[in-house]
């Protein structure tokens, strides 16, 4: 199976899951909380405060080589918006790429999608905690605060 496929299927659209592929174009499904919308809302509340241009989005596809990752939250440039908006999946990643953190992710997942979202050019990763402290890398590893949105805050409450 393949992205355009799962955006298609009628079957697949009122799913209450987050639904990526793996390398083998299986549908990967993980149910998120409530506390997961909320942080995703937040983060994009905050970034379209903070940042002039460009357009922060939920539930991003992006194309990897392990398949289709959705990041929870991206923030892309108006540039780079214009050259993928009519895609159905991603070619590339956004410039910021933020993964909300839930009980069933695993650091190697984390490390692993960190990875995919570099090799495919975000300049920034963030990940947002249970707890919503933000951590913010670039491929070098883990900043204390945001290249791009230095005044994003450390902390965010739901």
């Amino acid at each position: 199976m393949n992205w355009q496929e799962v955006c298609a299927d009628p079957h697949l659209q009122d799913l209450p899951y987050r639904i990526e592929l793996n390398e083998r174009g299986q549908i990967l499904m993980s149910p998120v909380r409530l506390y997961h919308s909320a942080f995703q809302g937040k983060i994009i509340k905050y970034l379209n405060q903070l940042v002039a241009e460009g357009e922060a989005s939920p539930e991003f596809a992006i194309a990897t080589e392990k398949g289709t990752k959705v990041a929870d939250v991206v923030w892309c440039s108006d540039a780079l918006w214009q050259q993928i908006k009519h895609e159905a999946e991603s070619p590339v990643a956004p410039e910021i790429c933020v993964e909300v953190l839930s009980s069933g992710n695993t650091e190697e997942e984390m490390q692993e999608k960190r990875r995919l979202y570099f090799a495919h050019g975000a300049e920034e990763v963030w990940m947002c905690s249970k707890d919503g402290a933000m951590h913010f890398f670039v491929p070098e590893g883990e900043m204390a605060l945001s290249r791009r949105v230095s005044a994003f805050p450390k902390y965010i409450s739901v």
